[in-house]
Formats: C-alpha cells, structure tokens, sequence
C-alpha cells in the first residue's frame, strides 16, 4: 500500500494505538479495558466514537465547514446539541445566500 486511506490519516495518534491494541486482542472489548483498566462500557464507547470519526470522514461532506463542527463534536470540543445548531444555522444562512444571488439580489448584511 502506498498511500494511508484518507480516514486513517484523520485518526490521532492515540485513536491508532487504540485500534492496533483492538486488533492485537483479536477484537475482544474485555481484553481492551482490562489493557487500559477501565470498564467495558468505557471501552466500547470509545469504540463508538472511533466508528463515528471513520463515519464521518467515509462521508465527508462537500462543506469543510460541517465536517468541521461534525468533527469536533464528535471529539467532545464541542457539544452535540451545539452543533446541530450551529450546522442548521450555516445551512439556513447557506440557502438565503443562494436564494438572493439567484434573485440577483445581494445577501442580507450580517446583524452581529
């Protein structure tokens, strides 16, 4: 292989040495949390958020803004709630800008 797959490469270093011991215990969580002393709900919600981030770099969104809020929120900067909020926002201010320069109007000027 000459490359990295694109959702390897956005993993940190700390989420690759958390697959590699997974791998190396033949995919048992018990054996994962007993190699870190935590709990098999601990383990296997990290193995969750782990999913979440191969998700969502599968799927990247076209908007590098999104996959930015998606990224973070799924790396707990930044809540969930905060997130859709702010992704639905982006998206309704997105659609607005299209709508006017459709129209050939110009954007409605920013109030913050």
């Amino acid at each position: 292989m000459d490359t990295i797959p694109a959702w390897m490469a956005e993993l940190e270093e700390e989420d690759l040495t958390f697959i590699k011991k997974f791998i190396l215990s033949s995919g048992s969580l018990k054996e994962v949390a007993a190699l870190y002393g935590v709990s098999y709900p601990t383990v296997r919600l990290r193995l969750d958020k782990l999913i979440q981030k191969i998700r969502l770099t599968e799927t990247a969104e076209a908007d590098p803004y999104v996959s930015l809020v998606k990224r973070l929120a799924v790396d707990d900067k930044l809540d969930f709630g905060t997130a859709k909020l702010l992704i639905s926002e982006y998206r309704r201010m997105r659609r607005t800008e299209e709508t006017a320069e459709g129209a050939g109007e110009r954007p409605p000027a920013d109030k913050t």
